[in-house]
């Protein structure tokens, strides 16, 4: 499908580093679509992998390949497994960029601002150091369901998905070590992808966007320790999303720009502020293999030694007692890793060195989800959750019943299932080692577990 490019934006970007009208126009024409994918590490060790070929890598990314054909994800049952991701190929250049600019090996705090659908918060999540937190939000209630389902899919513990505005984030004050704000944009980036965003663009709409990206930017300042780092990305070639952005946050914040090492075979270009100078990096469709995608990175002064008084808060969660604790010990890897709430019956497990941030994320904002829900307590029984099985704290040696693929796609479709079995009780499903949800043998049938809400409803 051939994409027609308004004149107006064009002449938009005519001065724009690295822009080459022809070749720009050539790619958009072209009607070729790029399917790109990021592999779970936590899960990959038992993947087989999805029936497209990978054909190369992403290669700013340790986990991205590109595909040689688009598959049908949703009859992908380790798709649903949460073994990989489908991300657009140049937004994961987000994983160079932490990596320039933050020490992942220590315990951070992490605050993934406008996470939904999730593509930017799994891969944070796979970089970060089992004892840093990731907190991943998405302002719109809407969106904030697929954000929570991805991070349960994508199996981690160290994740609290939180759905608030970003003002509400100036009640953690010098709390969080890096601030991502992929902002909402003009999207002219994903013109390529979705030829129906040309008609939603105009200048009045990039204008409306930059001053709605300050504003955003503004709001969660103040939750960005000094020293921290905050990234800034958009999918947008406008300047005044992009550089001009980055102007302000030194203006308005005194922000530091970080420069970025670039390899010359990327084709990613490098560009500079026009009031101060500040570096940022533009993906243009005609010289990467990849969507247009603009990103900057930005430090906040010198780094200080005072920290977050993390007792200031305790949780107002009910905590589970002994007796509880044993009935769910057997279901977990290493239970004495994880402390435990109840929420609305609901059985959550947390690492241990994360209780005093719940309680602090607790008093400031509303939690959509938190570590992993293991399930309900009912007369000394665990009715376990979708979410354990997914995770990757479920303890390897539970019952579990291997599936071909017809199988796991009844499975998932919620429909009845026949397996061979002489397992009795509840078992884990899997297809290709990958766990899909939970079953529970009954003499004379198996009741299928999987999620409502999730199921799907291809053929």
């Amino acid at each position: 499908m051939q994409t027609q490019l308004p004149s107006i934006f064009l002449e938009s970007l005519e001065n724009l580093p690295g822009f080459n009208r022809a070749a720009f126009e050539n790619v958009h024409q072209s009607g070729k679509q790029l399917t790109s994918i990021r592999l779970n590490p936590h899960k990959l060790k038992q993947a087989y992998f999805i029936d497209a070929n990978l054909e190369e890598v992403v290669p700013w990314s340790t986990q991205g390949y590109y595909l040689s054909q688009r598959p049908s994800f949703t009859l992908d049952p380790i798709f649903h497994a949460g073994a990989y991701y489908v991300q657009e190929a140049s937004s994961m250049f987000l994983e160079e960029v932490l990596k320039q600019t933050t020490d992942l090996s220590l315990p951070i705090k992490v605050l993934d601002l406008c996470a939904a659908p999730g593509g930017k918060s799994t891969l944070l999540q796979s970089l970060i150091s089992n004892k840093s937190l990731l907190v991943s939000n998405e302002l719109i209630k809407t969106r904030v369901n697929i954000l929570a389902e991805n991070i349960a899919k994508w199996g981690a513990v160290n994740v609290i998905v939180t759905n608030n505005d970003p003002k509400d984030f100036q009640r953690l004050q010098n709390y969080f070590d890096v601030i991502i704000v992929d902002a909402p944009c003009s999207g002219s980036g994903l013109f390529r992808k979705d030829a129906a965003a040309i008609e939603e663009w105009s200048l009045q709409n990039v204008m409306m966007c930059s001053q709605r990206q300050q504003r955003i930017l503004a709001d969660v300042l103040p939750a960005l320790k000094e020293g921290g780092t905050v990234i800034y990305s958009t999918c947008s070639y406008a300047e005044s999303e992009d550089e001009a952005i980055a102007d302000w946050l030194i203006n308005y914040a005194g922000l530091l720009s970080t420069k970025i090492t670039l390899r010359l075979e990327w084709q990613i270009i490098e560009t500079q502020s026009p009031q101060h100078g500040a570096y940022g990096y533009r993906f243009y469709p005609d010289k990467v293999k990849g969507e247009g995608f603009f990103i900057a990175a930005f430090t906040k002064g010198e780094k200080i030694t005072s920290a977050w008084d993390t007792d200031k808060y305790k949780t107002k969660s009910e905590r589970l007692v002994a007796k509880e604790i044993d009935i769910v010990k057997p279901y977990l890897k290493n239970e004495a890793d994880f402390f435990f709430i109840k929420q609305k019956e609901q059985v959550i497990a947390l690492p241990v060195h994360l209780e005093n941030d719940l309680a602090t994320i607790q008093f400031a904002l509303y939690i959509k989800k938190a570590g992993v829900k293991l399930g309900t307590i009912i007369r000394n029984e665990l009715i376990p959750d979708h979410e354990l099985a997914l995770s990757n704290i479920v303890n390897e040696n539970l019952p579990a019943v291997e599936v071909d693929k017809e199988t796991a796609l009844q499975y998932l479709r919620r429909q009845e299932i026949k397996l061979d079995t002489k397992l009795k009780g509840w078992a884990i499903i899997t297809h290709s080692k990958l766990a899909l949800g939970w079953v529970k043998v009954l003499p004379n049938r198996i009741n299928n577990y999987y999620p409502k809400d999730w199921r799907i409803f291809n053929k």
